[in-house]
């Protein structure tokens, strides 16, 4: 735009019906007036419409005029001002703030609205793209402090009792996607070594390495070792028993059936074991797996772990590899876990999601996810509710 043109920016607001776009259009057709932009918005039946035009060759009270006459015609309030601004289209100040609650309260908002503004976010739009199986609102504005208001409103996402994740642009559902999931308490409900523990009956005894690994007093690599040794001689038929008693997280199949119909491409790396997840991945139509593998001799698990360790540097290995391989820009990566072993794929990928997890880990992620339902994940990703179930 002509940085000397005049500018007159038109709104409309009232009761909706049909035809008053084109009757708005109709009446500037008769000036000569450039549309500069459009917006426009009905909420439960109430419209607003906004248009900005270029009017340096017309007859301003001319335009004024014909705009109350559509206004009278309607039934709609006009106002309009002259010199309005044109929105910023600077990417690189974009954000999105996506909200998710349940229930979400008032108390929450106001604290998130006044948090947004003390970070000089312009909110340009607030619109809300879920209500089940929780609510999702996305704030969309304009604001260059991406990373400070991230860091306030994750400390205080859980007083208020919400789940929140700030993003740049807001364009991640457009274009190829990777997202790389971990298995035990993300995927599904729960940790495989404990049901083949269970099965042997050294349920106490890898329980108590876990705990140790989770006091520090050894790495996971250790720990693994420790765990499967204490499965050796557990008949490999028992394999498919455990498989059978492994719970999906809910929402995990509407999360990779709707992100595979957006294109995206879904991979699962896991400190788990492949013997058990590869045919679960299969059913799910995932697209590669990363997990350890049990050796298996004369029908019995030997207690070792064969090939190379999937511990916490292994999983960031493997959200590169898999983006290498696809092409995928890391910044359009997703990684999802619970567990400090995933605090390597959060940090790396372009959106670290965590999943129920604990508070070391959510203090690293860029959003946290604290209901159960895996699919909520795809609200960060700016997927509605609506567009879910387009897909089905």
């Amino acid at each position: 735009m002509n940085s000397s043109a005049e500018t007159l920016l038109i709104t409309l607001s009232g009761q909706d019906r049909p035809g008053v776009t084109a009757a708005v259009f109709t009446a500037l057709s008769a000036h000569d007036a450039e549309v500069l932009d459009i917006e426009q918005i009905v909420a439960r039946g109430h419209l607003t419409l906004a248009v900005l035009l270029d009017v340096t060759r017309c007859d301003l009270a001319a335009i004024q005029a014909s705009m109350a006459d559509v206004g009278a015609s309607t039934g709609l309030d006009v106002r309009t001002v002259v010199g309005a601004p044109e929105r910023s289209n600077d990417a690189a100040g974009r954000l999105t703030v996506t909200v998710l609650g349940s229930p979400l309260r008032p108390d929450a908002m106001a604290a998130i609205a006044g948090r947004v503004a003390e970070h000089d976010v312009n909110i340009d739009r607030i619109r809300r793209i879920a209500a089940y199986p929780v609510t999702a609102i996305v704030f969309e504005g304009t604001g260059l402090r991406v990373e400070e208001l991230r860091a306030v409103l994750a400390a205080e996402a859980a007083d208020l009792g919400v789940d929140i994740a700030v993003q740049r642009g807001g364009a991640m559902k457009r274009g190829q996607l990777l997202v790389v999931m971990d298995v035990d308490s993300t995927l599904i409900q729960d940790e495989v070594i404990d049901l083949l523990a269970r099965a042997a009956g050294v349920e106490e005894q890898v329980a108590a390495i876990t705990q140790s690994a989770m006091r520090g007093e050894i790495d996971f690599t250790e720990s693994l070792t420790q765990r499967v040794s204490a499965l050796a001689g557990l008949p490999a038929s028992v394999i498919d028993d455990v498989r059978k008693q492994v719970r999906l997280s809910p929402g995990a199949r509407t999360l990779c059936r709707t992100l595979r119909n957006f294109g995206f491409r879904v991979c699962l790396v896991s400190g788990g074991f492949d013997a058990v997840i590869r045919p679960i991945a299969e059913e799910l139509g995932i697209d590669e797996l990363r997990a350890n593998h049990l050796e298996i001799v004369d029908g019995h698990l030997s207690g070792r772990v064969v090939g190379e360790i999937i511990d916490r540097a292994g999983k960031r290995r493997a959200l590169e590899e898999f983006a290498a391989l696809y092409a995928i820009p890391m910044s359009r990566t997703v990684a999802i876990g619970d567990g400090a072993n995933d605090l390597d794929m959060l940090a790396a990928a372009g959106l670290g999601v965590a999943f129920n997890a604990k508070p070391a880990v959510r203090s690293v992620a860029h959003a946290a996810v604290n209901v159960p339902y895996l699919d909520s994940v795809l609200y960060l990703l700016g997927i509605t509710r609506d567009e879910v179930e387009a897909v089905q």
